[in-house]
């Protein structure tokens, strides 16, 4: 029944027959049980890889590790690609007549386009990355587990039950989900945004799709759900106005004041870094209100977003400067 091996010098023996002799005829021998017949010629060892079906859970951890390669891979090439399309987005890649119409929207200021689109084309690389993972990820689950031998027909009808149950007691949940996903594709604001939603008003500090998170001028941190917000006032998408009301005197000359503010808010705007915040020729709209103490004086500036507290009060102390070198009084404001 043994035989020395012809090629080794030991006491050595191998057992005289083939894989089918020791996997089985039928079915075909699998492919692990004949890989351990050839190295070891063992009938103990191969025996025993068959009777516990070593050679199926051999073949079960090769298609699992197979088929997460394949998802990683799947799911990194699919992440490249929409990083690819979103630079492009941010890089400019419309036509001229798009490009011409945006530019139309955003007062023509190429920079103000630039810098908008590279924000939104962050946040949909940051969305669409995301979704591709889960869905990839998923699919891939759902196959490690039938591949392990997971029936997975009762799971997913207790989870379509269990679905329509949770829809139910979540739809506030769900709300807050499409309200989310509208947001970022609509580009209503982003991250650094100032936007009043009602009951709060301050800086964006993070948008998810449940919940958008903002600070407002005093510190206080606001959480809102995105399903709860019905209007938003965005003061930093495209450009911004600094409003100044200055109070002067009935006995001012107002066409004196007015010279002084025009040549004031003149003068700001040419030097840095307001030359580069303030994106138009400042305006003084003139007397805006009476009351019974003061004339009101309006002066509008044109800004880049988000910038207007800083314009403002920078134009407030000069304005102050100004009127103390001339002599013009400010009255107290009131109602």
């Amino acid at each position: 029944m043994f035989q020395l091996h012809p090629t080794l010098a030991g006491p050595i023996f191998q057992a005289k027959g083939t894989a089918e002799d020791f996997c089985g005829r039928h079915p075909k021998p699998k492919v692990p049980c004949r890989l351990v017949w050839n190295i070891t010629h063992s009938p103990d060892v191969t025996k025993f890889v068959r009777a516990y079906n070593l050679d199926v859970w051999a073949n079960k951890i090769v298609a699992i590790i197979v088929t997460i390669v394949i998802a990683l891979i799947v799911r990194r090439i699919v992440q490249k690609t929409v990083s690819k399309v979103t630079t492009r987005m941010a890089e400019g890649t419309m036509s001229d007549k798009i490009r011409e119409k945006t530019r139309t929207i955003f007062d023509g200021s190429p920079a103000l386009v630039s810098e908008r689109r590279r924000q939104r084309a962050e946040t949909m690389e940051s969305l669409l990355r995301s979704i591709a993972s889960v869905i990839i990820l998923g699919m891939a689950t759902f196959s490690v587990l039938g591949e392990i031998g997971i029936n997975l027909a009762p799971v997913l009808a207790s989870a379509s039950i269990i679905g329509v149950a949770v829809a139910f007691g979540a739809q506030n949940l769900v709300k807050d989900f499409l309200s989310g996903t509208f947001m970022l594709l609509e580009d209503q604001y982003g991250v650094g945004d100032v936007i009043d939603v009602g009951p709060a008003k301050g800086t964006v500090e993070a948008v998810t799709l449940r919940v958008t998170r903002l600070r407002d001028v005093n510190g206080v941190v606001w959480y809102m759900r995105n399903g709860e917000i019905q209007r938003i006032g965005n003061e930093s998408q495209n450009w911004a106005r600094a409003v100044l009301d200055i109070p002067v005197s009935y006995a001012e000359d107002v066409d004196k004041v007015r010279s002084i503010l025009e040549s004031t808010a003149a003068g700001m705007t040419v030097n840095p870094p307001w030359d580069e915040i303030v994106l138009d020729e400042p305006s003084v709209w003139g007397v805006q209100a009476l009351t019974g103490e003061a004339v009101i004086v309006r002066v509008v500036v044109k800004t880049a977003p988000g910038k207007q507290g800083e314009v403002a009060r920078e134009l407030r102390g000069r304005v102050k400067k100004a009127f103390d070198e001339a002599g013009i009084s400010v009255a107290p404001l009131t109602g």
